[in-house]
């Protein structure tokens, strides 16, 4: 298994997305190329910011932007928020 579906809150726009990501990226990476595109599906409106984080929804634990997605505990059906 070289991806998993995650569940992704953004609550600065209100919105939710289910999301494959491969697990042999950085949490990182994922995080750089989801607001990459938010940028693009808010026309501009969404701005790219160092203190983003990714957080779990279920422990409120902010996942390390340098550990591979493997080596996290996320997997199939977790929630994760960006903020």
């Amino acid at each position: 298994m070289n991806k998993i579906l995650i569940e992704l809150e953004i609550p600065w726009i209100e919105k939710e997305y289910d999301l494959f990501i491969p697990v042999n990226k950085k949490v990182g990476t994922i995080k750089r190329l989801i607001e990459e595109s938010l940028v693009e599906l808010t026309e501009h409106a969404y701005e790219i910011k160092e203190d983003t984080n990714l957080y779990s929804k279920d422990t409120g634990s902010i996942y390390d932007v340098n550990q591979t997605v493997r080596d996290t505990d996320l997997k199939n059906g977790s929630r994760i928020i960006l903020m």
